[in-house]
């Protein structure tokens, strides 16, 4: 993708995301997404088909760019990393969803969320089954019952801590949710 179209694509995706903010899903209209992001409607069309499209790459683009960035033990959010000490993937997702980074906040806490949380649980199953392999394989349960519990409490936590205010520090979340899921309340 050249210059041109990923600044036009952002542009979209920029509109988009404010339009969310605004307005349920539902009701925002492709020519509203036009005018916000100031393009014609044959180029929204050179880039997504439909509305349903352009949500599927923006929670496509915001979500992959979460779990990857939670997994890159270089990225640290200006906080120190103690040598030897594990890089915890929950608190570095946590982190990244305090900054905002590419308007999360805006989609989890839209008026109808469950959207964008449907396209975030899918990707989030994955990251769960890489970082707690061992506790998984060591239930009597079954794996694909375990890691959609684990991903199903990770939402509903993130979804906890927004409409709080997000007031509690990410290692906290992190350390509560694994005591909580692994030793029991």
């Amino acid at each position: 993708m050249d210059r041109r179209q990923a600044k036009t694509r952002s542009a979209i995706f920029t509109a988009f995301i404010e339009l969310v903010g605004e307005k349920s899903y539902e009701k925002i209209t492709i020519q509203e997404i036009i005018e916000k992001a100031d393009i014609g409607r044959s180029t929204f069309y050179i880039h997504f088909e439909t509305k349903e499209d352009l949500l599927d790459a923006v929670c496509s683009e915001v979500f992959d760019h979460i779990l990857h960035s939670a997994e890159d033990i270089h990225h640290t959010h200006g906080s120190v990393q103690t040598e030897g000490q594990p890089n915890s993937v929950i608190c570095h997702m946590l982190q990244h969803i305090r900054e905002n980074d590419h308007s999360i906040l805006t989609l989890f806490s839209s008026e109808e969320n469950s959207f964008f949380l449907f396209h975030f649980k899918d990707p989030l199953k994955d990251l769960v089954s890489r970082q707690f392999d061992h506790h998984i394989k060591e239930s009597s349960l079954p794996e694909e019952f375990v890691v959609n519990h684990i991903s199903g409490s990770l939402v509903e936590m993130i979804q906890w801590w927004i409409k709080g205010g997000l007031t509690q520090d990410p290692k906290d979340l992190d350390q509560w949710f694994q005591k909580a899921l692994f030793n029991g309340i």
